[in-house]
């Protein structure tokens, strides 16, 4: 099943690091975003990849195509008998990726739309290239089978960046530091019949918006709870915690060995 990855905005409110490179390509732990995101799908199963590309799509390309290279040590011999022998085997062995440039200003239905000739089967799976969960991608496709709809979105209630008090005649009765919120938000990791490609128009289409509006009006959207971890790094504040997180080896998304 092909996993459809959104890697094509310019990333504005990480500007300190997108300035340079795309956002999916920002670091965690020293690695892509990008590929601890893959590495949560390969962990269940799910190792074919269509990757929409956009702003400096053709770094993402680079990264892939000197993945080998990078990813081990490698003996190489110079002259016209060039060759490279690699020594050893990194542990993404398996990994599909189609790298497809979707326009550099397309909204995220229209990129979707544009890679619908690498879609292949009745059901795909989308997310974003910026957020790293503990979603389980099994379960996620398990729920979306059983109901029958056109559309699944996993949703989570998201942790208030501040602390929160209770007053009561200026007197504080409670305080909780960031606590969970009530209201639910999606997080992306959706689940899609081919279906939905019919919803999704021209460049300009923002999913969120006009198409998933109306699956959500036909009653053909539904919603995956997850309780776990999510976090989408938008921020440069967002991407220090996280990058705190993983060097402390408290990464909750770290579901791979």
């Amino acid at each position: 099943m092909k996993v459809v990855v959104l890697c094509g905005g310019l990333g504005t409110r990480l500007r300190e690091e997108t300035e340079f490179r795309p956002k999916p390509l920002v670091e965690i732990g020293g690695r892509p975003v990008l590929w601890h995101i893959m590495k949560t799908y390969a962990h269940h199963g799910f190792c074919d990849f269509v990757l929409c590309l956009g702003y400096r799509g053709n770094m993402i390309k680079e990264y892939f195509l000197n993945y080998e290279a990078m990813s081990n040590d490698f003996t190489i011999c110079l002259g016209r008998e060039s060759n490279i022998e690699y020594n050893g085997s990194h542990t993404e062995q398996g990994f599909r990726v189609t790298l497809a440039d979707t326009g550099l200003d397309s909204m995220t239905g229209g990129r979707i739309k544009r890679v619908a000739k690498y879609l292949d089967g009745d059901t795909f799976m989308v997310s974003y290239g910026d957020g790293v969960s503990d979603v389980n991608i099994r379960q996620l496709l398990d729920f979306h089978n059983s109901h029958g709809k056109l559309a699944t979105v996993t949703t989570a209630r998201p942790v208030s960046r501040f602390g929160v008090v209770d007053v009561e005649d200026g007197l504080i009765r409670s305080f909780t530091e960031k606590p969970r919120l009530e209201p639910l938000v999606s997080v992306g990791y959706f689940v899609f019949q081919r279906g939905v490609l019919d919803y999704l128009t021209g460049d300009d289409c923002i999913l969120e918006k006009g198409p998933l509006e109306k699956l959500a009006a036909e009653g053909q959207l539904m919603a995956f709870p997850h309780a776990g971890f999510f976090y989408a790094m938008d921020t440069y504040r967002e991407h220090v915690y996280l990058n705190e997180l993983w060097a402390k080896g408290l990464a909750p998304w770290k579901i791979w060995e």
